[in-house]
């Protein structure tokens, strides 16, 4: 709903990272941007930034999760950005107009 309001399209939620990465595959067009949280079953964000990475190199992969400790290892995996939880509206709406600005590239 809080993306609705700011005129964004969500075109998928999943809720393990082995479902994300067979959605991924099936978008004939791939989404603008990935929202990406670290603690999911089968596949952690990490594997799966890894995976969906492999599959679009180009991907923009924005991580949120409450485990700062691997927010190093995010971004090296692939990562555009990263932000942690709790956060508020403002930060997470900011972010993800920051990567599609393109303020944000692949290293």
């Amino acid at each position: 709903m809080i993306f609705e309001v700011f005129e964004y399209q969500v075109v998928g939620i999943a809720d393990n990272g082995e479902k994300a990465i067979q959605m991924y595959k099936k978008f004939p067009e791939k989404p603008d941007i990935v929202l990406m949280d670290h603690r999911m079953p089968i596949k952690d964000g990490i594997e799966t930034t890894k995976e969906l990475l492999l599959i679009n190199g180009h991907a923009k992969i924005f991580f949120l999760s409450a485990d700062i400790s691997i927010k190093q290892l995010a971004l090296n995996s692939g990562a555009v950005d990263f932000l942690e939880k709790p956060f508020r509206v403002n930060q997470l709406i900011n972010g993800i107009k920051n990567i599609l600005n393109s303020k944000f590239n692949h290293k």
